[in-house]
Parts: C-alpha cells; sequence; structure tokens
C-alpha cells in the first residue's frame, strides 16, 4: 500500500473510526486501566472468552492517531496470528527487509559513508518479517477485534483513576477503583468500579502502580534523543532501508521507514544532560531536530516537507520489583492487581522492544485470568505471571543498557573508523533473536516442564515459543504454517508427532496415547473437560504424521482426530498433519523431532512450549495438566 503522498493523515488509511465515552460499568471481572497496546491486548484476550466482563478506562479523550511506537518484532506478528488479523498488519506495514551501518567516511571523516549491509532477521527465524507500522493501527486493529468478540468490549475514554483499594472481606469483588472524569459530555463527579482483578497498562506514570506503593527502579544514561516522523526528500540511499548511523562528531542517527512508502522515522542523538537535568529543560523544537539531522547526514541533504509527529526523550533502564500486589512476605495471597508493560519497566525506544514486549505481558497474562475465571485453573497461576515477565524486563533492560551505550559511543580513532562502531554492529548481529523477540525462554516451574526429554524435539525448546514449520493438512491438502492452528482463545494445545510409520492405528505408540486421551479416567481431557462441552474446549489434540498426505486416509483416524462438535454433532476434519510437499521443508528434521520414537510437545495458550514428552508418557502428561488445571466442575 502507498499513502501520505500529498501530507500524513492520521488513522486507517481506507476508514477513520473513533469511539465516543462511555458510561462505566459499577462491577466487572477484570478492570484494566490504560488503552495503549499492552492494554488492548489483554482486552482483546479477555473479550474472547462469553461471560467475563471486562471494562478498559482511558484517561485520554480518544483512541490514538499519531505517533509513539511503530516497530513489530517476527514474535509480535506471531502473536498477532493467534489474533487473526497479522494478515492486515502485513499488508499495511512497511517490511524491514535490511538494515544498513553507516560509520564516518576514512577519507573525509567529516562525511559519513556506508561500512555494511546486513539482512534485518536471519533466515528461518519465523514465518513472519520484522515489520513498522504506527502503533495507533495496531490499536485500530485491536479495537475492530474487541468489538466483534465473544463478549464485545469498548474503552471508555476520558477518566483518570484516583485511587485504587483492595479489601478482601469484600466479597468476590474486593477491588474498588474510583475514577474522575475529563471530558464536559460525562457526568461530573466521582465513579467508582468494583472489580475482581485489576491490571495498571497506564503507563511509566502508572497511577496503578503508584495505588500498590511500587516505584520504578533505575538509572538514567544523561542522554537526550529527539525523534521524528516526517515526509521529506533526501539523496540518502538508504532512506527506504533501517540505516544505523555513527558520524565523528555530531551525533548517532537511527533511520526506520515508514508505512505507505514516503515517511521515515528519525531517532536523532541530541546534547547530553546534566545530572538530575530533564529533557525539557533543552527546550527542543523539531526545527532543531531537523538541523541536527542534516549535520549527521552530511554530505547527503535532507529536505523536510512535513513533521507528522515528534517527541523528545532521555534514555533510562527503569524496573519494578514486582508485577503485582504481593509482597516477599505474602506469597500465599492470591494476587488480584497486577502491572503490564511501561508500567513496569522503562528503556530506550530504538531497539524497537517496547510495545513488543508490553504486549507479550498482556498475552502472558490474559489468557492465565481467563483461566481462573473460568474456573479451569487454580488461582496460584496466577503468581506465575511476575515471576515469568519480570525475568523477561530485566533481560530486556540488561541488553538496553548495552545496545544504548554502544549506539552513542564515538567512533574512535582520527578517522572515526575505529572499534566502536564495529563493535555496535557485531551486537545488534549477536542479539538479533532477542530483538526479534524470539530469545524469551521461561524456566521450569508451574507452567513448564523440566525438559528432560528435550532429546525427543530439539527445535521445540521447553519454555520457549512453539517455533512453526510448514505442514500439510491431511484432510484437504492445503498447506499452511502449523503454529497458525494456535489461537488466542485459551485453549492448550498437545501435538502428538507420530513415530516412523504410524497411523495412529490400535497399539502403536500414536494409537495408545490418543486412546488413553480418549478414554482413560486419568486423561487430562476426561478430567478436565466440563460437561457437555467439546473434547476439545480446553485442550485441543493434534497429530503430525510423517507419511505423505496422500498416503493416508483421512476416515481411517481415530476418532479423537475425528472429534464430533457443536449441536448437530458435525466432524472436525482439522487435526491431523503432514510434512509439507517440499522435502526440504519436512516438520520432522526442520524442528529435530525423533522419526523413530516421535513425542507430544504441549503448548500454552499463549504459544510457548510447556512439555515435550515421549508419546508413551501418559502419567507424565497428566501430572502436568493436574498442576495447572482443576477438574470440571
Amino acid at each position: 500500500m502507498q499513502f501520505h503522498l500529498n501530507g500524513f493523515t492520521p488513522g486507517d488509511p481506507e476508514v477513520c473510526h473513533g469511539k465516543a465515552p462511555a458510561p462505566l460499568p459499577q462491577r466487572v471481572d477484570v478492570l484494566i486501566v490504560g488503552a495503549g497496546p499492552t492494554g488492548l491486548t489483554l482486552a482483546a484476550q479477555l473479550a474472547a472468552f462469553p461471560g467475563i466482563t471486562t471494562c478498559v478506562v482511558e484517561q485520554k479523550h480518544g483512541p490514538l492517531l499519531v505517533g509513539q511506537a511503530d516497530g513489530i518484532a517476527c514474535r509480535t506478528m506471531e502473536m498477532f496470528q493467534a489474533f487473526g488479523f497479522a494478515e492486515r498488519v502485513a499488508r499495511e506495514a512497511c517490511w524491514v527487509n535490511e538494515t544498513a551501518f553507516w560509520r564516518p567516511d576514512p577519507a573525509a571523516p567529516a562525511h559519513i559513508a556506508r561500512a555494511r549491509v546486513i539482512q534485518d532477521v536471519e533466515d528461518g527465524l519465523s514465518e513472519f518479517p520484522h515489520v513498522v507500522l504506527n502503533q495507533a493501527r495496531v490499536h485500530d486493529f485491536y479495537l475492530d477485534l474487541m468489538r466483534h468478540a465473544a463478549t464485545p468490549v469498548a474503552p471508555a475514554y476520558s477518566r483518570r483513576l484516583l485511587d485504587l483499594v483492595r479489601d478482601d472481606g469484600a466479597g468476590d469483588h474486593p477491588l474498588t477503583a474510583r475514577f474522575e472524569a475529563s471530558d464536559p459530555r460525562l457526568p461530573q463527579g466521582l465513579e467508582a468500579v468494583r472489580a475482581r482483578y485489576v491490571v495498571g497498562c497506564d503507563g511509566a506514570r502508572s497511577a496503578v502502580r503508584q495505588a500498590l506503593g511500587r516505584a520504578l527502579v533505575g538509572d538514567s544514561a544523561n542522554q537526550a534523543w529527539g525523534v521524528m516522523d516526517v515526509l521529506a526528500v533526501t539523496d540518502f540511499p538508504d532512506v527506504r532501508r533501517k540505516a544505523v548511523i555513527q558520524s565523528a562528531s555530531q551525533g548517532s542517527m537511527l533511520i526506520i521507514p515508514r508505512e505507505g512508502g514516503y515517511m521515515v522515522r528519525l531517532y536523532i542523538e541530541l546534547d547530553a544532560l546534566a545530572p538530575d537535568q530533564r529533557v525539557a529543560a533543552l527546550q527542543v523544537t523539531p526545527d532543531h531536530l531537523v538541523a541536527a539531522a542534516r549535520r549527521i547526514l552530511a554530505p547527503y541533504s535532507l529536505d523536510v516537507k512535513q513533521v507528522a509527529w515528534w517527541s523528545v526523550y532521555e534514555i533510562g533502564q527503569r524496573l519494578c520489583a514486582r508485577f503485582d500486589d504481593r509482597t516477599d512476605d505474602d506469597d500465599a495471597r492470591e494476587p488480584r492487581i497486577f502491572i503490564a508493560g511501561d508500567a513496569c519497566h522503562t528503556h530506550s525506544p530504538k531497539a524497537g522492544q517496547g510495545m513488543n514486549v508490553s504486549m507479550q505481558d498482556a498475552f502472558n497474562l490474559g489468557w492465565k485470568l481467563a483461566a481462573v475465571l473460568m474456573r479451569r485453573s487454580p488461582p496460584s497461576l496466577l503468581a506465575t505471571y511476575s515471576a515469568e515477565r519480570r525475568a523477561v524486563a530485566g533481560e530486556l533492560l540488561d541488553f538496553d543498557r548495552r545496545f544504548a551505550a554502544l549506539f552513542s559511543a564515538r567512533p574512535a580513532g582520527a578517522s572515526g573508523a575505529g572499534e566502536v562502531p564495529a563493535a555496535f554492529e557485531d551486537y545488534f548481529v549477536q542479539q538479533g533473536r532477542f530483538t526479534a523477540g524470539t530469545a524469551t525462554r521461561y524456566p521450569p516451574a508451574l507452567l513448564v516442564g523440566p525438559g528432560t526429554h528435550q532429546h525427543l524435539a530439539t527445535g521445540f525448546t521447553v519454555g520457549m515459543r512453539f517455533h512453526s514449520a510448514p505442514v500439510v493438512r491431511l484432510a484437504d491438502a492445503r498447506p499452511l504454517q502449523l503454529g497458525h492452528v494456535v489461537r488466542a482463545d485459551g485453549r492448550w494445545r498437545l501435538f502428538s508427532f507420530a513415530a516412523r510409520g504410524e497411523r495412529g492405528e490400535p497399539g502403536s505408540q500414536l494409537g495408545e496415547l490418543l486412546a488413553f486421551l480418549a478414554d482413560a479416567a486419568a486423561s487430562p481431557l476426561r478430567r478436565n473437560t466440563p460437561a457437555g462441552a467439546d473434547i476439545d474446549a480446553v485442550i485441543e489434540v493434534l497429530a503430525v504424521f510423517q507419511q505423505p498426505h496422500r498416503e493416508l486416509t483421512v476416515t481411517d483416524l481415530p476418532g479423537l482426530l475425528l472429534p464430533r462438535k457443536g449441536r448437530f454433532g458435525l466432524v472436525d476434519y482439522e487435526k491431523a498433519y503432514c510434512p509439507a510437499i517440499e522435502a526440504a521443508a519436512d516438520i520432522f528434521d526442520l524442528r529435530g523431532v525423533d522419526r523413530e520414537q516421535g513425542c507430544m510437545v504441549v503448548v500454552r495458550p499463549d504459544q510457548y512450549v510447556a512439555h515435550v514428552l515421549p508419546l508413551n508418557g501418559h502419567a507424565e502428561l497428566a501430572a502436568f495438566f493436574a498442576r495447572c488445571l482443576r477438574p470440571a466442575a
């Protein structure tokens, strides 16, 4: 798509929409404070469940239209696929295919010269690219999804949180939040909402975090940066590539091509801040940013025609001690209040991690809240949110601290072509999986197995995201990505990879597993699926065979792979898969699945591998699910 040709216009390039302020409900299951990407990810996840009431309250007067985060990592695109709008993002976004590095020209140090161009994402890391799209458009996709969800949700704008109180003696809704209106169209005075759970997704100045008495702890690099989205004419050859520029004496700049084919984002290094100085004291204007960008780009020209959005910020890495309302002394208490995204971790934006990591916070928490509210899982499940995501945030801050320091470091030597730029480039390459969002690994705990049987599927690392691969659906020969069957619907997935030659016949390892799951009293399907619900309502069982799809007949499959569902008992034909037709794309080879033994791969509702087990590991499978799922009522 191309747009912005005759000037920047915010919103959907085809249709713009907004939402008027709405009244607040008196009681909800989950109250979300903040309608940024974190809050909307959480709301979209919860809206998928009938019977769960959710309220999203935002201090701003309406949906975001311009500015803020723009980079969307490969892992985030995988998550968007689970929500059903990855294709919309990919169609509209700018794809980042390569990154160019520019250093001072050894022959003329006052000028810059291209030093290196690399592939932005390594081959095979994900089926999705790294893309760039205005954060407001991501909001639009979530808002559209929420409007059409099982339990529709729309943000209530123009409310500011005044206070939040927890009273465990107040029954099922122990939390009371009070808001004041900031829009004259709304009734003036205080509004109160009682909730079972509250999640603060309200940014670095989070009122929810303050209500918890928590603080962001860390330090500042005393370095100011400007950011601006511009429509410009330039002879710089890499303006439509991601480009990292480190000049000899004028500072550094990061160029990010934007969606639409014409707009570009510039991250521009400014003067160092004095101790205790705030960025506002610099009195930066768009003209200052443009002038700084021109100096860094020399000898290339930059003629800015329009500034669509701009801001200034200071670098700092700060982290909250916990992401919920428990303390070290009351671990047994059920967490009721949570914080996510910038409310609990802040850092520089240049590596493009802020929005991505924040949305992953919400994805981690959303399905867990739903599981507890639907009584599928015990409340102890909620304690895993802070434990898992704070560790990830700590890794992010360590990365960002090193990344920001190398970015701002001055080139060594008179020529300006010394070791510092090369060190930054090497670090960028080394950390490619981290910036793509695919390096996160949760340690063994309640929701992650010990990895004892990891050798059965070396490419499905326990604790890491389920790395998709191409397959063919048996029933209709449709080629697709296996990971795309993991939707954001709160269900667990059990992928059973058949041993060589097996068809699920009686007596085979796969056949015995399917028989156990279908009929045994200890089966987690029988134990955890509510009476009258479809057999895959809580845990979906899928099989991947080694034979080409034309060598198998779908009607010969065991009954569990052809379940009858719904009011009419219709057959679900989408449980069995075979390797992709191209020999080079065989999922067993790509993901290191043991062909002789096969295996089970248990995948959490947020697309992370929870366990790898042998096909005959029935007792281990039952024991794992007994820890994290309640018996069905």
